[in-house]
């Protein structure tokens, strides 16, 4: 059974950056396609990037193109969210996802994802 543990989350300011960590155990991390989602405050979760297998396709939610970048090293078991620029509105429950199945290129639905991991707070400061 694999198991996801994300780290990296905290408080922080307005314009600032954090960088996200979700590391995976077992073998077979890299066949599958991963994902960052988020959940705020009374708000249903939300898909924020997703990524290939190989790391060659990624998906980004428009609220955080062109802030956010997602990677992973297949060799440390381990897929990262980069945050720069953050706002309030970014304030939320990080969550990585392994896809439910393998499979190329990146899936953009939560009901793709079948193990999860068991978050991590975002808070950013006005």
């Amino acid at each position: 059974q694999v198991e996801l543990l994300e780290s990296g989350g905290g408080l922080v300011q307005t314009g600032c950056s954090l960088r996200l960590s979700c590391a995976a155990s077992g073998r077979t991390f890299s066949t599958y396609g991963m994902g960052w989602f988020r959940q705020g405050p009374g708000k249903e979760r939300e898909l924020v990037a997703a990524i290939s297998w190989s790391g060659a396709s990624t998906f980004y939610a428009d609220f955080v193109k062109g802030r956010f970048i997602i990677s992973r090293d297949n060799a440390r078991n381990t897929v990262y969210l980069q945050m720069n620029s953050l706002k309030p509105e970014d304030t939320a429950v990080y969550y990585c996802a392994r896809r439910a199945s393998t499979g190329a290129g990146v899936h953009t639905t939560i009901g793709g994802y079948g193990t999860w991991g068991q978050g991590t707070q975002v808070t950013v400061s006005s």
